[in-house]
């Protein structure tokens, strides 16, 4: 059966094999997280209305809806550290790519491919780190493998304060990101967790019919992060804040993984996945109605942090129940359905928050954040009903 039901004795959690995936992933990260502000910053200067800033930024999670059926079969053909080698070598010539051509519609077509080429790194990774979890500390793992995760991300928002996005610092800070990820990971010994067990779930669409919850939670979580990170830089400058500032926020939503995603996963060991995602996405609606109250306060930093805990843990209690729920090859076909909703979240929140805030001003990104995880909450206690009235 694809439920992990198991009551053997735990295997010991190998944390040096778990560390070195974790700081390969770490690497992609950073530059990951640089490339968001970066973009949306050079393409204001450029004249760009949030709309188009939005609509560029969906590029990237179009890349990984167009990949993430393939992963498994990829994995299977080359293996999996040399597929992840390979794409973080890909995603390095992208940034190449990005930072000598400096136009948008290129970048347009650029951005797509990092989409594809980054997939892999998602679900491998985490793929890895759900099969090194034993299932009473999976919570914990999960914490800590996004919090290191967070710290990537952070550290990319952190670069341009200091470099800027005038010339070829800040891509090439990109570039040895992704060169510093495939090195780590060459320096790893065999990684495993894409084993075949013969079992079929039907893909990553069969894999949706057995929990359609967990895939929309992805999806509103994807969508609250790369709208948040594409737009709130536009969000903030509409209040007049300088640019060094707007950087500070987005650091400072990363400093909500970095800070709280280990309490979080240990709070889903005690109450399980399945509640914490209902907590951290009525938390993420709370904060982005504070959003537009305490913009312009000192305030605004305590919950741009919660903001980025909470926004962010929707996801990660979703691979705790993933991992307590499945295994084997439904793990990998689960990962991979999320990998697609990442992308399709990514799809729907920059554009509609850009065409919102286009439309109505800047109130439109705590509109569409607020609105996003109200109707998580709404289908989350529907099927819950749903199930009560079945097994009655």
């Amino acid at each position: 059966m694809t439920t992990s039901t198991s009551t053997a004795a735990e295997a010991p959690l190998n944390w040096a094999a778990l560390g070195g995936v974790t700081a390969a992933l770490a690497m992609f990260g950073a530059a990951q997280g640089l490339s968001y502000p970066l973009f949306s910053l050079l393409m204001q200067k450029q004249g760009m209305s949030p709309a188009m800033i939005g609509l560029s930024a969906a590029m990237m999670p179009l890349g990984l809806i167009a990949s993430a059926a393939f992963v498994p079969a990829a994995v299977r053909l080359v293996g999996a550290r040399n597929l992840a080698i390979a794409c973080s070598l890909a995603g390095a010539l992208c940034f190449l790519l990005i930072g000598y051509l400096q136009d948008w519609v290129a970048w347009f077509v650029v951005r797509f491919m990092i989409g594809v080429v980054i997939n892999p790194l998602y679900i491998l990774g985490e793929v890895w780190a759900l099969s090194m979890a034993p299932p009473s500390r999976r919570g914990r793992v999960m914490g800590v493998f996004n919090t290191l995760m967070g710290m990537g991300y952070a550290t990319g928002p952190l670069v341009l304060t200091i470099v800027g996005t005038s010339g070829w610092t800040p891509f090439a800070v990109a570039i040895v990101g992704f060169i510093a990820c495939a090195i780590i990971l060459r320096m790893m010994s065999n990684l495993s967790g894409f084993e075949e067990d013969g079992q079929s779930v039907g893909g990553v669409m069969g894999f949706a019919a057995l929990a359609p919850a967990l895939l929309f939670a992805v999806l509103v979580s994807a969508a609250n992060q790369q709208s948040t990170y594409s737009l709130l830089p536009i969000f903030g400058a509409s209040h007049g804040l300088p640019e060094a500032v707007l950087a500070a926020m987005l650091t400072a939503l990363s400093m909500g993984n970095i800070l709280l995603q280990i309490p979080l996963g240990l709070l889903a060991e005690r109450v399980g996945g399945r509640t914490m995602i209902l907590f951290c996405a009525g938390a993420t609606a709370a904060c982005a109605v504070l959003l537009p109250m305490l913009i312009e306060t000192r305030l605004i930093w305590l919950v741009l942090v919660v903001m980025g805990a909470v926004g962010y843990g929707v996801y990660t209690m979703a691979l705790v129940e993933l991992g307590s729920r499945f295994n084997g090859s439904a793990l990998i076909a689960g990962n991979a359905a999320f990998a697609l909703m990442w992308g399709l979240g990514g799809i729907v929140g920059p554009p509609s928050s850009g065409l919102v805030m286009q439309a109505a001003g800047p109130i439109g990104l705590p509109v569409v954040l607020a609105s996003l995880n109200v109707i998580l909450l709404a289908f989350a206690f529907y099927r819950m009903v749903l199930r009560k009235r079945t097994a009655g």
